[in-house]
């Protein structure tokens, strides 16, 4: 991987990008992008975990849309999804980043996705260096091999990748969208982010760790 050319090719995009060396250090940066009282959400990540990013926005200093409560009903969550549209700082990890400087991401609900290409005022991206790829090919067979086959594993989906560790459409064949019928899918909405017409509205912080899937 080359991350000094995916760092300048995604500011080329007009997204400011940062490289810092550990979680701790993603944390405290991504937290200091929030202005106290800032309305935010962010979509499911195992990289926002990892990085005590999503128990740091429970301190109070900010009006937190936590989908993950579970005192919330499926009708009270759908609602805070649907909030989170309008948000001032989204938070997201992305499925692979390119060395041209491309976000790729892969959305069942989708609603992650929407967020991420308009509506909340500012959206920061934490991703591992782990997540970077040569080009958008090889972000497609990153995420059917990878990212849907260890989420669908963890969310307990009953998935053709998360029983054999790789999309069908890799054993059958076919395009980037084709995959398997299940009604657990995750791979349902595909979508490229490359330069931004709002300059800096998109933050990436590139963490010098294996974070995430």
């Amino acid at each position: 991987m080359n991350i000094e050319k995916t760092i300048e090719n995604l500011k080329k995009n007009n997204m400011e990008t940062f490289l810092v060396k550990s979680r701790e250090e993603a944390r405290v940066l991504a937290l200091s992008m929030i202005p106290e009282g800032a309305v935010c959400a962010h979509g499911g990540s195992v990289t926002l975990n990892e990085c005590g990013i999503t128990e740091a926005l429970k301190c109070g200093k900010y009006t937190y849309l936590d989908r993950n409560n579970p005192a919330l009903t499926a009708e009270e969550k759908e609602e805070m999804m649907l909030r989170a549209q309008t948000c001032d700082v989204y938070l997201s990890s992305s499925n692979a980043i390119t060395e041209e400087g491309e976000l790729y991401n892969v959305d069942g609900n989708s609603n992650r996705v929407s967020n991420l290409l308009y509506g909340p005022k500012k959206v920061i991206f934490v991703a591992g260096v782990n997540k970077i790829v040569k080009d958008l090919d090889e972000a497609v067979v990153r995420v059917k091999t990878v990212a849907a086959p260890l989420n669908c594993k963890r969310l307990g989906c009953n998935t053709y990748c998360a029983k054999e560790g790789k999309c069908v459409s890799l054993v059958q064949g076919g395009n980037m969208p084709k995959g398997c019928n299940s009604d657990d899918r995750i791979c349902v909405n595909f979508t490229v982010m490359a330069r931004q017409r709002k300059k800096d509205r998109v933050k990436v912080i590139l963490v010098e760790e294996e974070l995430g899937y």
